[in-house]
């Protein structure tokens, strides 16, 4: 129904001099998407209220409003194009008033959980790109045709906005790290199987992926209006550095039902985990940490394992974070398992002495497009040490790419296979006691053999060596400043 739309706005996005990738076109159709839904949302309050004979009051003034400055009507209901802005008159309006008003929601706002300060964050860090105001006019009018009226016009933005996500894993530069395959996230789900009632946090959400599926799975569990109650205000809580993921995730969690998400703008690892009391502590965690990154002394200071790693410093948060008997499942590179540094030794004894590691799950190269490094799935409980690990080996049986990503019948036979840890061709158990405690090395060695490399697309080589260059640069980088 409103694919072609989402496709003209791109093709007219494509053709601004401020935009220049699928991350501009998805952080410019965000913010507009995100005012058309409010005025959506406003109006069906509006209508409860008068129904039980209250007075609504409006959150956004009336000059504010999309139907106002966005999309005013004739009479007849019909775009009236006299009164509509366009050119320069629109770009100034948008870039002088209506971003510097919405901005301001944040210091006016009660609390973070308010939609009111959802919108001062979301208009206080991202801005207005578009620098042609007749192209920001065609993009408002198609806008102004879609539709959050049913659950079957929510359904499907809500696809296609994933479908935008996607593409901009799929785009060069640091997309890849906004989107998770969404076949994995359901299989993470479905061992970690969350119920209502229970927490469920992501502290580095990117594009809200695991909190929008978790959504998706607890709704289908959900049998009464309090059990709605819980899902929209008491279960789904995330954490984003990045302004433009920030952005994101909130739309994303929006487009799948979740009208005031528990989503926070800030540098989770610049929290001390010192400062984590019970009352922040969750029973699921899911999440796929930045893996490559360095973070600046200053954070590091906030973990008792200190590390430039950002995933090692997000493991340590995350196992702070878990309630006892809580679960989590975590992606992160595979060389967490086998690096012989002091913190990643001892972070693995960690995590084996204060929770249960029950299975490791061993991704195939290309799982992540243009990330360059393979990756694994921890699984772990809280609250008792960990005595037997089972691995279990992902073989799709095809080299993995953009043209064959993961789907969800690769990953039936895990989670099947995981109810029991059943031994096969693929998974194995270790026994906790057979590790040498020098290292806490857990690499992923199968006893069946076959470990040797598949032969691999040249496209995927490239990607991974120029990942390695990156990350060669930033330690040679670190070294010249000690020098």
């Amino acid at each position: 129904m409103f694919e072609q739309t989402f496709k003209n706005i791109d093709d007219i996005l494509h053709k601004d001099a401020g935009c220049t990738s699928e991350l501009d076109y998805t952080e410019q159709s965000s913010w507009l998407l995100f005012l058309k839904y409010l005025e959506a949302l406003e109006y069906d309050k509006a209508g409860e209220a008068a129904l039980e004979g209250r007075t609504y009051s409006y959150i956004l003034s009336e000059q504010f409003r999309w139907s106002n400055w966005a999309a005013p009507r004739d009479a007849s209901g019909v775009l009236d194009h006299n009164a509509a802005m366009t050119g320069d008159d629109l770009r100034e309006f948008v870039n002088a008033k209506l971003f510097p008003y919405l901005a301001g929601f944040k210091q006016r706002a009660s609390g973070p959980n308010t939609i009111e300060y959802k919108i001062g964050e979301v208009f206080g860090e991202i801005k207005n790109k578009v620098q042609s105001g007749y192209n920001l006019r065609d993009v408002i009018d198609l806008v102004d045709e879609l539709r959050f009226g049913s659950q079957t016009e929510k359904h499907e933005l809500s696809h296609l906005y994933e479908a935008k996500i996607k593409n901009m894993g799929n785009a060069g530069r640091n997309g890849g790290e906004y989107y998770t395959p969404r076949p994995l996230i359901r299989a993470m789900i479905k061992v970690l199987d969350p119920q209502i009632g229970e927490r469920i946090y992501d502290g580095a959400c990117g594009s809200a992926g695991f909190l929008c599926e978790a959504f998706d799975y607890l709704s289908a569990k959900a049998k009464t209006t309090q059990d709605l109650a819980t899902l929209q205000t008491r279960t789904f809580y995330g954490k984003e550095k990045k302004s433009l993921a920030y952005v994101i995730a909130i739309m994303n969690m929006i487009l799948h039902g979740i009208e005031t998400p528990n989503v926070i703008h800030t540098n989770t690892l610049g929290e001390n985990i010192n400062d984590i009391q019970e009352k922040n502590r969750y029973e699921v965690i899911l999440a796929n940490p930045p893996f490559g990154g360095k973070e600046r002394k200053e954070a590091q200071q906030n973990f008792p394992i200190k590390t430039g790693e950002t995933a090692f410093l997000f493991m340590q948060h995350f196992i702070k974070s878990l309630k006892a008997g809580g679960r989590a499942a975590i992606v992160i590179k595979n060389t967490f398992l086998s690096n012989t540094d002091n913190a990643s030794t001892s972070i693995r004894k960690l995590l084996l002495e204060s929770c249960n590691l029950h299975t490791v799950l061993d991704m195939p190269g290309g799982t992540f497009q243009g990330a360059g490094v393979k990756t694994v799935v921890l699984f772990f409980e809280k609250g008792s040490p960990t005595r037997k690990i089972w691995f279990y080996k992902l073989n799709p049986g095809r080299n993995m790419g953009k043209t064959n990503p993961l789907n969800d019948d690769d990953m039936v036979d895990f989670v099947e296979r995981q109810k029991s840890f059943a031994d096969s061709v693929q998974s194995w158990s270790i026994e906790v006691a057979d590790i040498d405690i020098a290292t806490y090395d857990l690499s992923v060695k199968s006893p069946h053999g076959g470990d040797e490399v598949a032969s691999r697309p040249p496209q995927d080589i490239l990607d991974e060596i120029a990942a390695l260059d990156a990350e060669s640069a930033d330690v040679l980088a670190t070294i010249r400043v000690l020098l």
